[in-house]
């Protein structure tokens, strides 16, 4: 059935003012569970003045209407007119998306190092909210207003601050408005042990969460920092003491790192018990990890390592693995970066590839320079490291015995890897031989497999399962990760299957997403239980190459970007950090086959630097999804095609 023509012109374009994108899409730019993350950001902020050594003082409430307020005895947001804006600058940082004092980065900018990244943490906290109110004191004055849906309500009032108030300082209230989240309710044992945390990784500033339903507050104060918290949250006694350190950069080494970046940890090891992982970045809570914590394994892993070969320690015919020491590690880290890159903006995750370096450089030769001076302790902790190799062996051939011998011969153009291990070995599907040939030199040869594959795998969609291996390239897929073609309803044999995770790699353009997609429908239709169990992966290679220029305190670096618009944003990001206009050069990659071995494994196949996205099923059932794959890549659906581009050309996504 034919769908009504809607009219398409100059009028249908919609320009969102303000804070209208954050209103129309919340997901985007906060979590929408429960509103504690819009509280964190005006928490965050008060952290940033402690961070920046002017306040020691966080005091959080929960009032029983509802709001939440957070008072600080920072340097107070300023409230004078701002030089360009020709508006109170504290009604700029709450009203504009991309405001704020975290971009000054240079010498004598307001903040050095912050969890600010964005400019629109405490917008997003003001256009979700039913009313914020702020009052300020500053330089002997008083300031205050109040918001309504992010619009101001109650205009700017100055006036002299009385006798016996506070010199300085920021106060926040703000009534979240439950419209914009699942729950209305903070969750308080998240919100307690954010603040705990904050206390921890500032020692010497106070914290306090008082709830005026109950009259109870709780205050942390920590003086001796990392150890005492990871001492304490321990669930067994660890094996060996416990070792902490912390570096920074300074001036002498600022061609590696900007001054002042660098790490604080504290690591302990146990046989048994529960692990406790915590990492931040700039005081900002990663609970997803990252690069600074792929860092930390890095650097335990190189001195570990180093140590065992030095003293010969290391059975016969057992390898290790950086997962082999960090499996019962228990850490606290605490990273300083100057610039940190976040997967969202809920700052869950770290992306930052310097932060890898930075604390690997500094938890190496601290550790290394440790164990050469505990070697006892140093052997039982090697002991325990190649016990956990041992087990990890042992356990993937136990695999290896159930799939038997009449295995099909792999094929010829597989350049497997030499795990045997399900857990950690990976195969990337990757387009074309020239891009397969940098593959092959730039990946990790003991876990990750190249499958190259010539030309657009054939279109799968309406193709019979027992004519699907008359295909060369189908036929290699299936035999190469050791699961045979089934469907939806199948309960199909995946003890033979080969690899943990299968990897889609094809060029940033056009041509390389018609391959991603055609993949997919490969899988979809033919392989759905590995789509199901998780198994199934997209890389993200980088579309530019950006060398920018030493500025501030940031040296030289090459910035990798995925597509036009990450681009535009490191651009004006550097532009922000006072690079002169066009100091930068841009490089286009015209495929993965243009990118040498280094570039693609610090880009696309390191574990750790990387963007993997994994392939589920998303939230439409399964009819609507196959209707969906039907138009898009069904022979006889040509017509229907071109209304959905007509439709949705410009917003397409499809979710599996």
């Amino acid at each position: 059935m034919a769908q009504t023509p809607v009219n398409y012109g100059e009028a249908s374009i919609r320009v969102l003012k303000g804070l209208e994108p954050v209103k129309q899409r919340p997901g985007m730019y906060t979590r929408t569970d429960n509103p504690l993350h819009i509280v964190q950001e005006v928490i965050d902020n008060a952290a940033d003045e402690a961070l920046a050594g002017f306040g020691k003082r966080i005091a959080v409430t929960l009032h029983t209407d509802g709001s939440v307020s957070v008072d600080d005895d920072g340097r107070g947001i300023p409230f004078g007119l701002h030089p360009e804006e020709k508006v109170p600058v504290v009604e700029i940082v709450y009203t504009r998306l991309h405001a704020g004092g975290k971009f000054d980065k240079g010498s004598g900018g307001a903040y050095s190092f912050s969890g600010g990244l964005h400019g629109v943490g405490v917008s997003v906290t003001n256009a979700l909210a039913k009313r914020l109110q702020v009052a300020v004191w500053r330089e002997g004055q008083h300031a205050a207003l109040a918001f309504s849906g992010g619009d101001v309500i109650e205009p700017l009032v100055t006036r002299k601050a009385q006798s016996g108030e506070r010199k300085q300082g920021t106060s926040v209230r703000v009534w979240p408005d439950p419209k914009y989240f699942e729950s209305a309710e903070l969750p308080r044992h998240e919100l307690a042990h954010l603040l705990r945390s904050k206390a921890v990784l500032m020692p010497g500033v106070t914290v306090t969460l008082t709830t005026e339903k109950t009259g109870d507050t709780v205050t942390w104060l920590y003086k001796g920092g990392l150890r005492d918290y990871l001492q304490q949250s321990l669930a067994a006694d660890p094996m060996i003491p416990l070792f902490e350190g912390e570096h920074y950069a300074d001036k002498g080494e600022t061609e590696n790192f900007a001054e002042g970046e660098g790490a604080a940890w504290c690591v302990a090891f146990t046989e048994e018990g529960n692990l406790l992982r915590e990492s931040y970045v700039n005081l900002i809570p990663t609970v997803a990890g990252g690069t600074h914590e792929a860092g930390l394994k890095d650097g335990l892993f190189g001195a570990i390592k180093g140590f065992i070969e030095l003293h010969s320690l290391l059975p016969k015919g057992v390898k290790l693995m950086p997962e082999d020491v960090f499996s019962r590690a228990s850490f606290v880290l605490s990273a300083k970066v100057l610039d940190p890159q976040f997967q969202g903006q809920t700052k869950e995750r770290l992306n930052s590839r310097d932060a890898l370096r930075l604390v690997s450089a500094y938890v190496k030769p601290a550790l290394e320079l440790w164990l050469s001076q505990h070697v006892d302790w140093g052997k039982k902790l090697a002991e325990l490291v190649i016990k956990q190799a041992q087990t990890r062996q042992r356990a993937s051939q136990k695999v290896e015995k159930r799939k038997g011998s009449g295995v099909a011969v792999l094929p010829g153009k597989l350049t497997d890897c030499e795990s045997r291990d399900l857990g950690m070995n990976e195969l990337f599907l990757v387009e074309g031989d020239s891009a397969g040939g940098s593959a092959k030199m730039g990946r990790d040869k003991e876990t990750q497999a190249i499958l190259p594959l010539r030309g657009k795998v054939l279109n799968a969609w309406e193709v019979e399962r027992d004519l699907l291996f008359k295909n060369n390239e189908i036929h290699d897929i299936s035999v190469a990760i050791g699961v045979d073609p089934h469907g939806p309803n199948d309960s199909p044999d995946l003890s033979g299957l080969r690899y943990g995770k299968i990897c889609i790699l094809s060029d940033a353009d056009v041509d390389g997403s018609h391959i991603q997609v055609l993949l997919l429908t490969l899988f979809y239709r033919h392989f759905p239980k590995l789509i199901e169990a998780g198994h199934i992966h997209v890389a993200k290679p980088p579309l530019y190459r950006l060398d920018a220029p030493a500025r501030g305190k940031k040296p030289a670096t090459k910035i990798y970007v995925l597509d036009d618009g990450e681009l535009e944003a490191a651009l004006d990001k550097l532009r922000k950090e006072g690079a002169r206009e066009g100091s930068w050069s841009i490089g286009r990659f015209k495929g993965l086959g243009e990118m040498n071995a280094e570039q693609l494994w610090d880009t696309t196949l390191n574990p750790d630097t990387r963007r993997l996205l994994r392939v589920g099923f998303g939230v439409l059932d399964a009819t609507a999804t196959t209707d969906s794959l039907t138009k898009l890549m069904g022979k006889g659906e040509a017509q229907a095609r071109r209304e959905l581009m007509e439709l949705h050309g410009d917003k397409v996504e499809i979710d599996i």
